[in-house]
């Protein structure tokens, strides 16, 4: 198998981009994703996911060069996430990368960062259900 670089190098920016939309059509659709994401924001948050995808895959540095350090705990400690939350977001952006196809290694090393970023911003032992 060859080796590669990166991520962005292996799937590139257009293919992250379409990621990144598909996962925002799912975010529009799902009860427990939704309301986390204001309306008047959700351009916004598209974009910053985005270039932070595109950065942290290997791709050009916009993200830090605009916002900074990432601090993706601290970013998100406004929003309630439980176990439920982070399944829902993590079920949303599974199905995106199939829909996009990404290939492997790029899927198995994405998923990996995925799931344990998703993991991570967890700060609510219930979710709106009372479940974890």
């Amino acid at each position: 198998m060859q080796e590669f670089k990166s991520v962005y190098e292996l799937i590139g920016g257009e293919r992250i981009e379409s990621l990144i939309a598909a996962f925002y059509r799912r975010v529009q659709d799902d009860p427990l994703l939704r309301p986390l994401y204001p309306d008047a924001d959700m351009e916004g948050a598209e974009r910053r996911l985005r270039l932070f995808v595109v950065q942290y895959f290997g791709g050009p540095s916009t993200y830090v060069e605009e916002r900074g350090h990432p601090r993706l705990r601290m970013r998100h400690a406004p929003f309630a996430i439980s176990k439920a939350e982070r399944d829902a977001w993590m079920a949303a952006m599974l199905a995106s990368m199939a829909e996009v196809g990404i290939p492997e290694p790029a899927y198995s090393v994405m998923r990996e960062y995925f799931e344990n970023a998703a993991s991570f911003m967890i700060n609510q032992p219930f979710g709106i259900q009372g479940q974890g």
